[in-house]
């Protein structure tokens, strides 16, 4: 194994997958540094979301490695990888998974009461970042009485309230109207830059990837280009495809 570079976040090399003998990713290399927003774009089907998936050690890639902090992510154990995304990883799904039973800043809080944080303390984040993304009046709500787009926002306040290192968000805003998506959108890049927050972004919206540092781009599970000069400056020799 090559160690990664030391101001990557996240960092992977050569990750294949398939999914019932149907390649996924064929290939893929990046590496992304600590406060950066990486755009992986492509269409349907391309790849993004298993690529995520790889990064974030919800799946370990058939071939390939994954580091995240120059420690490698596939080969951990199963157990290991859960604590990881529990602990350090933030995961926003195109559709919203709440649990229905718990309220919209219990929903939100769920990820520091499984760390032991205080319900006091988990409640006061909960609710501000609620507030943030303009969604404070609903925090007693339960998921049944609420809409799609505040459903999707208390999904991003879940993800956000822990402050965790890397903020995975697979097509956060695929279901949201434009004004949503646009608030939804701040959130996630305002929190990037006030609490270093690393976040990979799967969009298949040229809007949306627009407004990442850097973006590359997915097709059949390869890596296809990379849209800044930063990037292609970058020492890639043993990142490329």
């Amino acid at each position: 194994m090559v160690a990664p570079p030391d101001n990557d976040v996240i960092w992977a090399r050569s990750l294949h997958h398939a999914h019932s003998g149907s390649p996924a990713l064929a290939g893929v290399s990046l590496g992304v540094r600590e406060g950066e927003i990486l755009a992986v774009s492509g269409p349907r089907g391309s790849g993004k979301t298993t690529l995520l998936q790889c990064l974030s050690g919800q799946l370990v890639p058939h071939e390939g490695e994954v580091w995240f902090n120059s420690s490698p992510v596939h080969t951990l154990a199963p157990i290991q990888r859960e604590r990881l995304r529990r602990e350090r990883f933030g995961w926003i799904d195109p559709e919203p998974t709440l649990v229905p039973e718990l309220t919209a800043w219990e929903n939100a809080a769920l990820p520091l009461l499984l760390r032991g944080t205080s319900h006091r303390k988990a409640k006061k984040a909960a609710t501000e970042w609620l507030e943030r993304l303009d969604i404070g009046a609903c925090a007693r709500k339960r998921p049944r009485a609420l809409d799609q787009a505040q459903r999707q926002r208390i999904a991003t306040a879940r993800a956000l309230v822990s402050e965790p290192s890397v903020l995975f968000a697979d097509e956060p805003t695929a279901t949201l109207h434009r004004a949503e998506r646009a608030q939804v959108l701040r959130t996630i890049t305002a929190a990037a830059r006030s609490h270093r927050i690393t976040v990979v972004l799967a969009t298949h919206d040229t809007e949306v990837a627009a407004l990442a540092d850097r973006s590359i781009s997915l097709l059949d599970g390869r890596r296809i280009n990379s849209l800044t000069a930063e990037a292609e400056g970058r020492a890639e020799c043993s990142l490329s495809v």
